[in-house]
């Protein structure tokens, strides 16, 4: 075996377990920070950036997706796209664009049992997810929306809820004044 063989062949076996990003749908890029991780590794960019943007054109512009590269000996690779990553859907499904700043402390939206359920058996078809009972992936999702300010409850108000909303506007546009002050 030669030495460029060798080094070639430590390479390939320090990302045995694959490389792990988050890469927004459609929106990959042959530049930094993903082309200079995949070039290392020894990857066609263009081939790997033309192959996820065209297996995740499901999926609406620029939603995170957890991915796991695996390259093969022979310089080709695996590509595994999960679903979007748990916060996401949380947020997109209390209608929210960004978590609290101090979750303990702050709500910044409202989910029900079903939304998590729902949640849940999305996220049941992730690859580390597969064989993980439904109630213990309903317990995380309830765990990260409780991080992200998110409270969930047994029923919701349209109207009232539509009112918080317009209410957490006004909050977060004051918390974004104060942090201009504090720059």
């Amino acid at each position: 075996m030669s030495n460029r063989a060798r080094k070639v062949a430590v390479k390939i076996s320090h990302h045995k377990g694959g490389l792990r990003t988050y890469i927004p749908a459609q929106m990959a890029m042959a530049g930094p920070p993903l082309g200079t991780q995949l070039g290392q590794l020894g990857i066609n960019i263009a081939s790997f950036c033309k192959d996820f943007n065209l297996r995740t054109s499901v999926y609406r512009e620029g939603v995170p997706l957890p991915t796991v590269t695996t390259i093969n000996p022979d310089r080709s690779y695996n590509l595994t796209i999960d679903q979007p990553v748990d916060t996401f859907l949380l947020k997109q499904a209390a209608g929210v664009s960004r978590g609290a700043m101090e979750f303990t402390k702050e709500v910044t939206g409202y989910l029900t049992r079903k939304h998590i359920y729902e949640i849940a058996k999305i996220k049941s078809q992730d690859s580390v997810r597969q064989m993980v009972p439904l109630q213990d992936i309903c317990a995380d999702l309830i765990d990260a929306a409780y991080t992200c300010g998110i409270k969930v409850v047994d029923k919701i108000d349209p109207d009232d809820y539509q009112e918080f909303l317009e209410q957490r506007k006004l909050i977060i546009a004051e918390q974004k004044d104060e942090l201009k002050a504090i720059k």
